[in-house]
């Protein structure tokens, strides 16, 4: 079985007042061209298929004519999970349409988990595997609040609860795959979108707290032959591991993932498990660049770049220089006159005497704790994934503070109003 994994489209969105639908509409008719050429049986989209949940209609239309578009192409079966991102509801709305053309849509949580639970099929209607659709996991999912919990009991309470959620679907598959009657074994498939830990984020991911959970241990996960994860926009493995992969999203989402290889990735399955997983490229549908320097660096690179004919090139623009340039502006404007090139985004970094300067004159009211913390953490030599997992303790602490500081001033307030 050929499983093409991918995520994290982002229909819809945005970008700096630019609309992304011209790249979205070119990366789903390569799409369905990949789906055909790499003779895919089935499509796994592990969230955030729109920016937001009220998707604009041209979103929409997206959406539904890659739908229809699948029924001429080798893949029959299609599974889709909601992110954070999404909407249950707007996904919901045409769930029940899609199941009609094989298309599973699982926007959250059921009540009854055997609807998480898939048998896909073969064009002979013989099952070849299981499929464990987890989208994005909201608390409320699965658990129910305590009162007197400590923050770090929280997380715990909750990150138990959503291992405790995976692992119960992934009994449910190895009680459907053992019915079956099956002369092989049948691999077993699980989604989710959330981040793990050791997984690396790129500025473009909005932060998502699942509770107090900011992030959940990859040795939670059942021993699945392969887990499709979406949510990071970066593709990569999760703690070195072949069979955990987030594919990242298709189009850059953020001037910090210009240099990042974009890609789906094509999983081949067999009744002996994962069998290779292989990246196949996303080809770029908008230019985009970082340059940075001083002026003269500036122009000497945008000299450099390449340039798609009859499409403007996106630029952010990181000027490094020491001296003040009140004409800034209009200097860079005069330096893009007549070109195929346009400012987005455009920054001052600080030069590290001015940085000194400027840290020299704070003082601890300037700053706020966090901002103490990683300044102290910064003079340490320590490996990145250590220097996170102390920043994500320290964060955690903070949140304690704060709660008991709420509770403190919710009880004066009541015991105030008694004594009026």
């Amino acid at each position: 079985m050929r499983l093409l994994h991918t995520s994290d489209w982002h229909l819809g969105q945005h970008f700096m007042n630019k609309s992304r639908e011209a790249e979205h509409q070119a990366f789903l008719e390569w799409l369905l061209t990949t789906i055909n050429e790499q003779k895919i049986d089935i499509l796994v989209v592990a969230g955030d298929i729109f920016d937001t949940g009220t998707p604009p209609s041209y979103a929409r239309k997206l959406y539904n004519n890659l739908m229809v578009g699948i029924q001429n192409t080798h893949c029959q079966q299609v599974l889709i999970v909601g992110g954070n991102h999404d909407s249950v509801a707007v996904l919901h709305e045409s769930r029940r349409i899609l199941s009609c053309l094989n298309i599973t849509v699982i926007g959250g949580i059921s009540d009854n988990l055997e609807e998480q639970v898939l048998t896909i099929k073969d064009s002979n209607s013989q099952p070849i595997a299981i499929i464990c659709a987890v989208p994005y996991i909201r608390p409320r999912d699965v658990l129910n609040s305590q009162a007197g919990q400590t923050q770090t009991e929280k997380q715990q309470t909750l990150e138990q609860a959503i291992a405790d959620h995976y692992q119960q679907l992934f009994d449910i598959a190895q009680q459907k795959a053992k019915n079956s009657n099956q002369a092989q074994p049948l691999p077993i498939i699980m989604t989710g979108h959330l981040a793990t830990v050791g997984s690396q984020s790129s500025e473009s991911v909005r932060d998502i707290y699942i509770g107090s959970l900011s992030a959940f241990p990859a040795r939670h996960f059942p021993p699945a032959d392969y887990i499709a994860l979406g949510h990071l926009h970066s593709s990569q493995q999760v703690s070195g591991v072949d069979h955990i992969r987030y594919s990242g999203s298709p189009i850059p989402l953020s001037f910090d993932e210009v240099d990042d290889a974009k890609q789906v990735l094509c999983a081949e399955l067999t009744s002996n498990g994962l069998a290779s997983v292989e990246s196949i490229e996303v080809p770029r549908f908008q230019s985009m660049a970082t340059v940075k320097g001083n002026l003269a660096d500036i122009e000497q690179q945008l000299g450099q770049l390449e340039s798609t004919p009859g499409q403007s090139t996106w630029l952010e623009i990181i000027i490094q220089e020491d001296d003040y340039l009140s004409d800034l502006q209009s200097r860079l404007q005069q330096l893009i006159a007549d070109t195929p090139f346009e400012i987005l985004k455009l920054k001052r970094a600080r030069s590290q005497q001015q940085t000194i300067e400027r840290e020299a004159k704070e003082t601890l009211t300037d700053l706020s704790p966090i901002d103490v913390f990683q300044r102290r953490l910064a003079q340490e030599t320590m490996n990145d994934s250590l220097k996170n997992q102390l920043t994500l303790h320290f964060k955690t602490i903070l949140s304690e503070i704060k709660e008991d500081e709420t509770q403190s001033t919710t009880s004066i307030s009541c015991k105030e109003k008694a004594s009026l």
